[in-house]
């Protein structure tokens, strides 16, 4: 199965400490991938290097076999690797239907050539339009599209901040904790949203501390441990790898 994307020797050091340390792996297309680890294992520095928001010390990713190196993280979202974060980035003061209109409006930043263009400009509107209308329909938020986005509860703007990610049109999706601060409730309804935005072809990855969400969802897991590489796997793999075991103090991976 060929790889979307491929980490490779991929490093960041903050003074003498390696918050990433050599980590290479790749992500086939099709295949939902989970990264886990304790807390300090390096994943949200990792997500950072993938998505452009920091620079390696060394290493590359490559998407679709192109070098993601020395783009910002606006051009690599819009080559379509896009993420999401673990608080919501909504804006507040504007609508549901907004929130995601300025999203897909991002996705397709015009030249300086088309914003000369109204024809050019009218043909992004119309775009931006139908992606967030598509994207309100996924995320089930139609009766909540005029709402202002700060009035809406915490759970809710995390599905909203999903629903933004969608709009902009990835390929990919690194998703980063997006149960944090979730009740059982919605960390199942999201997990369900999840999956079936990955059966409809977008490559997702995803980090997270709930294991019953990763091991639900994700056909193979990369653990992390102390900015390394410790294991990667299948589910049963992972749940049966002593070193793993060792890494989470013993805990039941199901309900760590």
């Amino acid at each position: 199965m060929a790889a979307m994307l491929e980490v490779q020797s991929l490093s960041r050091a903050y003074g003498g400490i390696r918050a990433v340390d050599d980590v290479s792996f790749s992500v086939a297309r099709g295949v939902l991938t989970g990264v886990i680890g304790p807390n300090g294992a390096g994943k949200t520095t990792l997500f950072n290097l993938i998505s452009g928001t920091v620079r390696p010390t060394s290493g590359v990713v490559l998407l679709d076999g192109r070098p993601l190196a020395g783009l910002s993280a606006g051009a690599v979202a819009r080559r379509g690797l896009v993420r999401t974060f673990q608080m919501t980035t909504v804006f507040a003061n504007c609508s549901v239907w907004q929130n995601l209109y300025r999203a897909a409006l991002f996705r397709q930043l015009p030249t300086p050539t088309a914003l000369m263009n109204p024809f050019t400009l009218k043909a992004r509107r119309e775009c931006a339009a139908a992606a967030a209308s598509s994207a309100l329909e996924t995320v089930g938020m139609q009766a909540l599209a005029d709402a202002d986005a700060g009035s809406l509860a915490y759970g809710q703007q995390k599905v909203l901040g999903v629903g933004m990610a969608l709009a902009a049109a990835p390929r990919m999706l690194l998703m980063d904790e997006p149960a944090a601060g979730l009740n059982p409730v919605e960390t199942e309804a999201l997990g369900d949203l999840i999956a079936r935005v990955h059966a409809s072809g977008i490559d997702i990855i995803l980090v997270e501390h709930d294991m019953q969400m990763v091991m639900r969802l994700c056909r193979r897991i990369v653990v992390l441990v102390n900015g390394r590489l410790l294991a990667e796997g299948n589910a049963a793999e992972i749940r049966g790898n002593p070193q793993v075991i060792e890494a989470y103090l013993g805990a039941d991976l199901d309900n760590a």
